[in-house]
């Protein structure tokens, strides 16, 4: 009789924590739904992918002239509504034809927005943001971005997808837009990473560092892009849980390849003024990696135009009620282990 008792109430709880995890992940739904609206964001469904057209000026010199339709649709966006709600919203962060189009934001820490939304409500889903250490204009030559990896398809659980090569093929692009435009990032690397790699290395020494980071990302990455970025070029990686344990990351990288001023932009570039983004101190913190929570209901394929002989079964690997880790610290540059944990209950 006592086994049968504790058998319920152990089932009852489970019940409660799934129904509470499904009104916390609708809610996280909702606040990005709110900001979508908010942000007045484009609809990039139908648009065509960027090509290379060739123009023939008067002086009968053909010159090539990259066409980017996503760029165009998403360089005016207006960050003003999102601001009036939380001031640490940089602007947007989008992977065209993929669930990822969210707020893109930074924080003093590494750790609040892991279970903070974009509006500042304690949730599991958390937001998507830069590490707080990278400079907020995005000028470093490694800027690192953190997000979940949840297992209904939101946040960045795409980015698993890019172990693919196809997936790749289908969606090569990172768009973050900002106050300046909207900047195209092509990527060219996606693997499996310690946090104890060079991946999360933020400060770098000269030329030389540079490239054997550059190296170091080339020779990981399991798809072959044909991209080779250069010292002079800046890269984006984005940085999610792998469900493989708590010592690895799962990353994509991109490099900044061109984009579309936004209108202010180009008036500022005219009247002579700076039209970049003041950038800021890097905050004090170790730095703090996403990991994976895991959500009710099955993962959306479609919604990330994943192909039929893709797509993955829901992946459970953390149980309900568990920690998520702090990450890799890029203090001074170099990416190490931390080992202080922040449960999420």
């Amino acid at each position: 009789m006592a086994a049968m008792i504790l058998l319920g109430l152990v089932f009852a709880g489970s019940i409660g924590m799934l129904l509470y995890r499904n009104a916390e992940y609708k809610e996280g739904e909702e606040a990005y739904a709110e900001a979508e609206t908010l942000v007045q964001l484009p609809d990039l469904t139908d648009l065509p992918a960027p090509v290379v057209e060739t123009e023939s000026p008067e002086n009968g010199t053909e010159q090539a002239v990259y066409v980017d339709p996503y760029a165009d649709a998403l360089r005016n966006m207006d960050f003003t509504a999102l601001r009036e709600v939380n001031s640490d919203v940089l602007g947007w962060i989008t992977i065209p034809g993929t669930a990822v189009s969210y707020p893109l934001l930074q924080g003093t820490d590494n750790q609040y927005y892991l279970k903070h939304t974009w509006k500042k409500w304690s949730s599991a889903v958390g937001a998507i943001f830069l590490e707080c250490q990278n400079s907020r204009d995005m000028s470093d030559f490694n800027t690192v971005v953190y997000g979940h990896r949840m297992n209904n398809g939101s946040m960045f659980a795409s980015l698993k997808y890019y172990k693919k090569q196809s997936y790749w093929s289908a969606h090569p692009y990172v768009y973050i837009t900002n106050d300046y435009g909207s900047h195209r990032y092509e990527i060219f690397a996606a693997y499996e990473v310690s946090t104890a790699g060079k991946t999360y290395q933020i400060g770098f020494s000269g030329d030389e560092t540079k490239q054997v980071f550059l190296g170091y990302c080339m020779e990981q990455s399991v798809i072959d892009t044909g991209i080779t970025p250069t010292v002079h070029d800046k890269i984006l990686t984005l940085s999610t849980c792998t469900g493989n344990g708590h010592s690895t990351r799962w990353v994509v990288q991109a490099m900044l390849k061109g984009g579309a001023p936004s209108d202010a932009a180009e008036e500022a570039e005219q009247s002579g003024e700076d039209g970049t983004t003041p950038a800021v101190e890097p905050a004090q913190a170790p730095a703090a990696a996403a990991e994976e929570i895991p959500a009710s209901g099955e993962e959306s394929a479609q919604k990330d135009n994943v192909p039929a002989d893709e797509e993955e079964p829901v992946e459970n690997e953390a149980e309900e009620g568990g920690e998520m880790e702090s990450a890799p610290s890029a203090e001074n540059g170099d990416a190490s282990s931390a080992d202080e944990e922040t449960n999420t209950d």
